[in-house]
């Protein structure tokens, strides 16, 4: 068997793998565009799948489609909707910025699979690419595989997180310890307080997320080349929007303005945002559970995280926080990632962006990293951690700021000069004020308790 063979397109012949699906056009933008060596992610080639899938169904429900094509052409879609075929999707990431050769890739790929299947007469142009092109599959794509993505994956996760958090905060309600601002002693919290609002900051993610999600949801198929709705029937963007609700049971709807998402990305930008802000959360938790791991001796101390990995090749028996440090960068990766979306966004020129395979590309890397780092920080960071009640113990009864607690009673002045007292001679807030003040014993001992003050110290 010959190791290639010769297909044709409008420009001339050209020589095609014998074994791959495509055709000539990927094959051109193969020999194109050789840049990164990373094709288009396969949430995206499943949103292709999906979106074809249901254009060759809305144009059998118009008349416009044979039967017996579309019937073909709607199982061939599937399969790549399925992902069985991601390796005929060969095309970079950087490519042209309308994505016209990943949806080429799509139509060649969907035609061979179909005309295998029998249906001979299968055109990639003519009956897969039926009343679209490539400027409104392309940002349906995105939009597709953004909303799917958030929906399927990321959104559980933050979920899933969102319920260890709570229930480690139940357990931890009565465990109070020192707490910080400027990295410097404060006022006393409890464990339980901090960790509900990691999870306040997690339920207010999925509250931006579905708010962005919103407008996601509003797809431009329909609209083809430039929002005109030029060689599409009328009814086609909503019946498009109808399959893939009914396909994936979200809640998709044909936009009301089809310009709007061909000729700019502002839906993507607007969630990327979004994930930026997820990621400043996470870095924030993550970090705040290295500072409470440090040490151990010669640091807080103040919890224990799981012994994952050895933690040095020169140092026997260290231990780092891996899994916080590992959520970081994935936090950073992501508001780097924002910035290249942001930038791309700005590239729509009239009627269309041209840096669509990018913001799709890019996007769906934020989600993906984002879905899997939130799961490991659940259950390999909140999940595991031990408390070192000794050590936080141990810190609450030397912390002169719990004067503050004393205020009312013998003013800001004198609890000032209690606090540097006790600090200066090293000895606990408590047994200096039973010196200082005319208060008793008990009476401090009630005024100070730590996880009083929690509370308000009401």
């Amino acid at each position: 068997m010959s190791e290639f063979r010769t297909e044709r397109d409008s420009m001339g012949e050209l020589q095609v793998p014998s074994e791959a699906l495509w055709g000539a056009q990927t094959q051109r933008a193969v020999n194109n565009f050789p840049i990164s060596g990373r094709p288009m992610p396969a949430p995206f080639i499943r949103a292709l799948g999906l979106i074809k899938r249901a254009c060759a169904e809305a144009n059998r429900d118009l008349d416009l489609l044979d039967a017996e094509l579309a019937s073909a052409i709607i199982a061939a879609a599937g399969r790549v909707a399925d992902n069985e075929f991601d390796a005929h999707f060969p095309v970079d990431v950087y490519q042209t910025g309308s994505g016209t050769s990943s949806n080429m890739n799509a139509n060649e790929v969907i035609a061979t699979l179909a005309r295998q299947a029998g249906a001979e007469q299968v055109h990639p142009n003519d009956h897969v690419n039926m009343s679209q092109s490539s400027n409104d599959v392309i940002p349906t794509a995105i939009q597709v595989s953004g909303c799917l993505g958030v929906a399927e994956q990321l959104l559980p996760s933050i979920k899933h997180f969102r319920q260890v958090l709570d229930q480690r905060a139940e357990e931890l309600a009565g465990v109070a310890k020192t707490g910080r601002t400027h990295l410097m002693d404060a006022m006393p919290v409890t464990l339980g307080q901090e960790l509900a609002t990691w999870s306040q900051q997690m339920a207010s993610a999925e509250q931006r997320l579905g708010d962005a999600l919103s407008r996601m949801r509003r797809l431009p198929q329909g609209g083809t080349a430039v929002g005109t709705g030029i060689n599409a029937h009328p009814e086609f963007g909503g019946r498009v929007a109808a399959h893939l609700a009914s396909a994936t049971g979200f809640e998709f709807e044909s936009a009301d303005n089809k310009f709007e998402g061909i000729a700019t990305q502002d839906a993507a930008v607007e969630l990327s945002g979004q994930l930026k802000t997820l990621a400043v959360s996470l870095m924030k938790i993550a970090n705040d559970l290295r500072w409470m791991n440090s040490g151990p001796l010669a640091g807080l101390g103040e919890i224990e995280l799981e012994a994952l990995q050895p933690g040095s090749s020169i140092m026997p028996g260290k231990v780092n926080p891996v899994i916080p440090e590992a959520v970081c960068m994935v936090a950073a990766r992501v508001m780097g990632n924002d910035s290249t979306i942001t930038v791309a966004g700005q590239a729509g020129n009239f009627q269309l962006n041209v840096m669509l395979p990018l913001v799709g590309a890019t996007l769906l890397e934020s989600i993906g990293i984002l879905g899997n780092a939130i799961r490991l920080l659940a259950d390999r960071g909140v999940a595991t951690f031990k408390v070192r009640e000794d050590t936080l113990n141990q810190a609450l009864a030397r912390n002169p700021i719990l004067v503050t607690a004393l205020n009312r009673v013998i003013g800001y002045e004198k609890g000032a000069a209690l606090a540097k007292q006790a600090y200066k001679e090293g000895r606990s807030i408590l047994d200096v004020a039973e010196e200082m003040t005319d208060l008793s014993r008990a009476e401090l001992e009630t005024l100070l308790d730590p996880l009083k003050l929690t509370d308000g110290g009401l």
